[in-house]
């Protein structure tokens, strides 16, 4: 164990003096430290005690998909700083439009970037615009918004309106009304009983809602390309070609949550790419700097964008929302920089070998460990969904999910993640998505990790 400094112990300190952190109890610090992540390197990181760990969730929450450590992203947001740090967002900078003109090549069938400062807000950005078209377009009818069970679209309270994690929602109600839950996709735990259609069966599903609720009713409906949080949920084939033809009949405007799985977390730019849909908005945040600098965008066709044009004489017409921080240059600053490395490290390419090679790693380990049900992802973002039995697929336990958590930690030095705090009784899956840059080797320390873990915590107890 190395030796705190004075500087680093009056840090430790004023964490539990001081610091609210982000989804934990407390109570443990009366009697214990906290941990603190004191330097980064490529997808290593250290922590307070000197200890190495290989960081397979990309900085906790899956995004800093280029590594820590990248001096060459520094050097361009501190140069940018001092030319001009900050200014309105409604007026352009030079950086601000530079990065629009990038991402939009990367996207084809898309036009405009709004810029804001993190995935909740960027979504909220399209539930305001679905409402102020409803307004504008349909005498406020069609102000509805679906989305999908499990899925998650962010902390704040219309974001939690539309998420479809029970747990996360619990206690923070009353939610703003208008939002409708359908149903998810995962095929593991088919809600339909057998099917050979799944996906066709679980999209008809969002049909079924739109007709209950009244197509004149619903203006969006949001949904995540990989569900996240909720389980790691690949859709199944013939999913998103359905939700296309649904949204594209009913008049319903598509949004891609892409806060997760932008920017080559799945191996294309986008996770929608994976599936050939055609979006009305995406929003981003997570990878787009690499978590150099906060940012996140709302991206829209210029169908949707002209839609606030049509009146220019009325005051009311404009999408009349500001973020404050949506002004700052260092997010398109970092983002530019972090599109480049991408691009010239071919990390996208790397998502997609690496994301194979874990992928028949984790199909191995579940060969071993009778405890894995059901392995799914794409590119590098990969779960493991564990239960207590293959046959009747009852879920593990939370909390013998997050032992094979701490197990790894502490055993290996290895930082894995979990669904947790999500849906009562299945946040059981292990959740691995580590940066972009990761090698096979890595994989295989990874997977040596869960598999030591999977030993201890479960087939040895």
């Amino acid at each position: 164990m190395a030796v705190i400094d004075d500087a680093l112990q009056g840090a430790i300190e004023a964490d539990k003096a001081h610091v609210w952190h982000h989804m934990t109890q407390h109570k443990k610090f009366e009697t214990q430290d906290p941990l603190m992540i004191v330097r980064g390197e490529g997808n290593r990181v250290w922590n307070q005690d000197g200890r190495e760990h290989l960081d397979a969730v990309s900085g906790g929450v899956w995004t800093v998909n280029v590594g820590f450590g990248r001096t060459e992203i520094a050097d361009v947001v501190r140069d940018q700083l001092v030319e001009m740090n900050y200014f309105a967002g409604s007026v352009g900078t030079p950086v601000g439009a530079e990065f629009a003109r990038r991402l939009i090549e990367k996207m084809p069938g898309m036009s405009r970037v709004y810029y804001s400062n993190s995935g909740s807000e960027a979504n909220e950005k399209t539930f305001k615009i679905v409402r102020q078209i409803s307004h504008n377009h349909y005498d406020g009818k069609k102000y509805k918004i679906l989305y999908r069970e499990r899925d998650y679209h962010g902390t704040t309270i219309t974001a939690l309106s539309a998420g479809g994690q029970d747990q996360r929602k619990g206690q923070f109600g009353p939610f703003t009304p208008g939002f409708v839950e359908v149903p998810h996709c995962l095929e593991y735990r088919s809600q339909f009983g057998e099917s050979t259609e799944y996906g066709i069966h679980a999209a008809n599903a969002i049909e079924e809602a739109i007709l209950r609720e009244g197509p004149d009713t619903v203006g969006g409906l949001i949904l995540e390309p990989i569900t996240a949080g909720g389980g790691l949920i690949v859709p199944p084939a013939g999913y998103w070609e359905r939700v296309q033809e649904i949204c594209k009949q009913y008049n319903v405007l598509l949004i891609i949550d892409e806060v997760v799985c932008g920017m080559g977390r799945t191996g294309t730019w986008f996770g929608y790419q994976q599936y050939g849909v055609e979006p009305d908005m995406v929003t981003m945040a997570k990878g787009v700097a690499s978590g150099y600098a906060a940012i996140s965008c709302t991206v829209t066709t210029e169908a949707v964008f002209d839609m606030f044009k049509s009146d220019p004489d009325d005051p009311m017409s404009h999408f009349r929302d500001i973020s404050t921080f949506g002004g700052c240059t260092a997010g398109p600053a970092a983002a530019l920089k972090n599109m480049e490395i991408l691009e010239e490290e071919q990390l996208l390419e790397n998502s997609t070998r690496m994301g194979e090679y874990l992928h028949g790693k984790l199909h191995e380990l579940a060969e071993k460990h009778p405890c894995i049900g059901d392995v799914r992802g794409k590119g590098l973002f990969q779960g493991a969904e564990l239960v207590v039995d293959r046959e009747t697929r009852e879920p593990m336990p939370e909390s013998v999910v997050q032992a094979v958590v701490a197990d790894c930690m502490k055993e290996s030095a290895v930082v894995i993640g979990a669904t947790a705090r999500s849906l009562e009784g299945f946040n059981n899956t292990l959740c691995f998505a580590p940066a972009l840059i990761s090698s096979t080797s890595d994989m295989d320390e990874l997977v040596a990790a869960v598999d030591g873990a999977l030993t201890r915590q479960i087939t040895n107890k």
